[in-house]
């Protein structure tokens, strides 16, 4: 009897083949060139990716391709990631892509490109958010390297331009790990300081892994959001990072940035003789003018008249103030006399005045009662006596009576 041979579905067949491919091939990348790409309204990509000899179909759901730098076209090179599938309707296998990279183009300009297209939508690049530099800034704030070679520049012709202007360097990290979010920190804290006239941001030259810094969105923010204006000074003349589009100026290099903020010393020194020239020939030209006019006014009768009454009414008017000042004098002078007098007699009774002429004042301890006779004093009494120039102390060991002397009554002598 015949073994009979087991027949199969065509759907089993299929999803057979769809465990061999998924369980022995998996996850693959794939470089093609892309071909009959079309973009469905669901959102999903489909494509087929060939070479000069046999081609793949794939597919691209919304949820993988919204992460994308850049938008898919047919010709193009690219490097797909995915698993390989088989898709069970028409029975065709595919690769399902969740990656996909252009061949050619760096992953660095891809999202450079990317941002710069989004901030420049949102209008962040736009001339009327763009701040005037000042004139004459007296306070220059610096965000770069602490070490790097960008700040010795800025200080170097800053020193020799401008040696009036105050630098203030905050020394931030300018590439690598954190170094974005230390920059943009920096803008920040300058602005929470205020007392700021213009902020230079960048560093020197170097490749667009070095400068990536400067073309993160934390860093273009906060020069969009800055109130202070910025300059940005990265790399060389021909290194454009975000920041340079953002930014209120854009300087070639940190040297150029130092030369563009300030006027050199002596251009100032020249500009302001040449005003004061100018200033001093129009005012020469404005007087000579006035001058003239006012010549051929007086000439007028009229207008001489007026002159002779004016010129009347003051020499009035000074005849009064000479009389007012000799009654003022007048008066004074009796008053001065016066008060000279007052002051004679008032001094004169000054008890230090009577002691400056020889004289003493005498007062008995403890309680220093001033003694005015000999009435006042007894036999050991303690004494404090004061001169002109100073004090001293005596205990009375004898007193002397002047003797008085006695009126006789005439009519009692006869």
């Amino acid at each position: 009897m015949e073994t009979e041979e087991k027949l199969y579905t065509v759907r089993e067949v299929t999803k057979f083949i769809k465990e061999i491919l998924e369980k022995e091939v998996g996850f693959i990348w794939v470089k093609g060139e892309i071909s009959n790409f079309k973009a469905h309204s669901s959102g999903h990509f489909y494509f087929s990716l060939k070479d000069e000899i046999s081609q793949l179909p794939c597919v691209m759901f919304r949820e993988e391709n919204r992460k994308m730098l850049f938008k898919p076209e047919d010709g193009m090179e690219v490097n797909a990631y995915g698993r390989i599938g088989v898709y069970e309707k028409q029975g065709v296998y595919q690769l399902y892509v969740y990656d996909m990279k252009s061949v050619g183009i760096g992953e660095l300009a891809l999202r450079f490109e990317a941002l710069k297209k989004k901030l420049k939508a949102e209008g962040l690049f736009d001339k009327e958010y763009k701040k005037p530099l000042p004139d004459f800034p007296l306070r220059i704030g610096v965000v770069t390297s602490g070490s790097g070679a960008a700040i010795q520049d800025i200080l170097n012709i800053l020193s020799r331009r401008a040696p009036y202007v105050e630098i203030i360097l905050k020394p931030t990290k300018v590439q690598g790990e954190d170094a974005a979010e230390e920059i943009a920190g920096a803008i920040s804290e300058f602005n929470e300081y205020r007392d700021i006239d213009l902020l230079i941001i960048g560093r020197g030259g170097g490749s667009i892994e070095d400068l990536w810094a400067f073309n993160e969105e934390i860093v273009a923010r906060a020069i969009f959001a800055s109130e202070i204006p910025v300059m940005s000074a990265v790399g060389h003349e021909i290194d454009f990072t975000i920041s340079d589009f953002v930014a209120d100026l854009r300087a070639p290099t940190p040297s150029a940035a130092a030369e563009l903020a300030v006027k050199d010393k002596k251009e100032i020194i020249d500009s302001i003789h040449h005003l004061l020239s100018s200033a001093e020939r129009l005012l020469l030209s404005k007087l000579e003018q006035k001058n003239e006019s006012l010549k051929n006014l007086t000439r007028r009768y009229g207008i001489a008249r007026v002159i002779d009454m004016i010129r009347q009414k003051n020499q009035i008017v000074d005849e009064y103030e000479r009389r007012v000042t000799s009654s003022i004098s007048y008066a004074f002078s009796i008053k001065s006399q016066m008060i000279d007098g007052l002051y004679r007699r008032i001094k004169g009774l000054d008890p230090s005045a009577v002691l400056g002429r020889g004289y003493t004042i005498t007062r008995r301890l403890p309680g220093m009662q001033i003694i005015s006779n000999i009435h006042d004093i007894d036999l050991y009494d303690r004494l404090n006596i004061e001169f002109v120039d100073g004090t001293a102390r005596a205990i009375v060991d004898k007193k002397n009576l002047k003797p008085q002397r006695i009126q006789v009554n005439k009519d009692n002598k006869k």
